[in-house]
């Protein structure tokens, strides 16, 4: 089975003003993407700069003009309905926050963001809280998302499912189903910490109190857990998440049956919508949920809990999702694709390979379509092997497409451009080739030579990115 190889584009791609960023330098790039095989690019499409001048004032040039270079090359491009903040997570190199006016609004009521136990607020991503209630001008955060890409849609209906292959809905911070367990700015957390349950603004309180109150738990309802311990410690450091801790009891159940149904809600509301908006388009939608492979080998699975996916030594958090987006007929986007459990530090029990597994599974037994991602920013032939091993697949559920992260000067120079074009011959031949580092000295070198020569020259003149 051929699996399509994308490229992520910078994140800085459309500048602040709207308009796209050194396009000498992308034309140049797209011709060498394309002359080693990819199948094309994925951009976001960031809400903080297309709504950025006020309510449903959309400013799509920039990408506009991307959309019709990437067709010109006669690539096809991945779009992501980005409705979170670019910075402060791992790879972030700029920072793109949400729309002005809707900052204005968080900083009237700061009870629109996540927050955790010690009130600490995280301006990533609106809440899912307040997704129903008209707290931005008068619309709701859901209306805001709908008629954004409702905007998008309009505006590129010529483009779409020819040129526009996939939308990837955001659902929260990176573009993940998640909530922000482990926010990384200003050092708050550093890995393989458990991160911290994000469920302490307002909203999100008065919807834990009226589901203990409905089980007639009045007192579960007045917070969340008291021993979860802080975002940098381990499991066995708290009452919570220890071998025998409080997640496994009534009251811990009844929180993470909670905690976690928010979120699928949440999802299930915008691939709603979204699912309405694109029918008929030609244009796939997909969904990305976040590869938190560390304490995985544990039972209680902390890292994963805090981040709102219910998966415990005995619960499959991931099933629950897959049957979720495949309702939608969308595809499943996981990252964390190119680790090797053996390249992780001991202590913090890390498991990609497990997950990447288990999501695997979950996706199969729904029905689900599944693409790929690396979390990390990698150009060695070992994670690009790793990457392959995963894509294949003698059971039938391998990669529909994988995603690589990120184009920049790097992925240009020498090495890393001839793994990666090998890379793209090797998933075009569905994943049939283990021996991506050995690479055979004959044709290859003479056609990654050329195309270096050719196009490499081009990117290098144009001073890429």
């Amino acid at each position: 089975m051929k699996v399509p190889v994308f490229v992520m584009l910078p994140l800085d791609t459309v500048t602040m003003a709207g308009n796209l960023n050194k396009p000498r330098a992308m034309n140049a790039s797209l011709m060498a993407l394309k002359s080693a095989g990819v199948e094309g690019v994925m951009v976001d499409a960031w809400w903080g700069l297309v709504e950025k001048d006020g309510p449903m004032k959309y400013n799509w040039e920039g990408y506009a003009e991307l959309i019709q270079m990437v067709a010109r090359h006669g690539l096809k491009l991945q779009v992501v309905m980005s409705f979170h903040q670019c910075g402060g997570n791992v790879g972030d190199s700029c920072s793109i926050p949400l729309p002005p006016w809707v900052l204005e609004e968080i900083s009237k009521n700061p009870d629109l963001v996540y927050t955790d136990r010690s009130g600490r607020r995280n301006p990533e991503y609106i809440s899912l809280g307040c997704d129903a209630l008209p707290v931005l001008r008068g619309r709701t955060p859901l209306q805001v998302y709908k008629d954004y890409m409702r905007s998008f849609r309009d505006r590129f209906a010529d483009y779409l499912g020819t040129v526009v292959v996939e939308i990837q809905v955001g659902m929260g911070p990176c573009g993940e189903l998640r909530y922000p367990a482990y926010p990384e700015s200003n050092g708050t957390w550093k890995f393989p910490g458990i991160g911290e349950f994000q469920c302490y603004d307002k909203y999100m309180r008065a919807s834990l109190q009226a589901s203990a109150e409905a089980i007639g738990q009045k007192d579960w309802g007045r917070s969340g857990p008291h021993d979860s311990g802080h975002y940098n410690q381990f499991p066995e450091d708290t009452g919570f998440f220890r071998r025998d801790g409080t997640w496994n009891t009534e009251y811990g159940k009844f929180f993470l049956e909670w905690y976690s149904s928010k979120l699928l809600e949440h999802g299930d509301r915008i691939l709603a919508a979204a699912s309405g908006i694109f029918q008929g388009t030609g244009a796939k939608l997909s969904g990305k949920v976040a590869g938190i492979h560390w304490h995985y080998r544990t039972r209680s699975h902390a890292a994963e809990l805090t981040a709102g996916y219910y998966n415990t030594r005995n619960r499959d958090g991931y099933a629950p999702i897959a049957r979720m987006m495949g309702q939608y007929g969308l595809v499943l986007n996981f990252t964390c694709m190119e680790m090797k459990d053996s390249e992780q530090p001991e202590h913090a029990c890390c498991s990609p390979e497990g997950l990447v597994r288990q999501v695997k599974m979950a996706a199969r037994a729904a029905g689900t379509e599944l693409a790929g991602e690396n979390a990390l920013e990698r150009y060695d032939a070992r994670a690009f092997a790793q990457v392959l091993a995963t894509s294949r697949s003698e059971s039938g559920n391998g990669l529909s497409a994988f995603t690589y992260l990120r184009m920049n000067k790097r992925l240009f120079e020498g090495d890393n451009w001839r793994n990666l074009v090998e890379f793209v011959k090797s998933m075009s031949e569905g994943g049939r080739n283990p021996h991506i580092s050995e690479l055979d000295s004959g044709r290859t070198d003479l056609y990654v030579g050329f195309i270096r020569e050719k196009a490499v020259s081009k990117v290098k003149e144009a001073a890429l990115v």
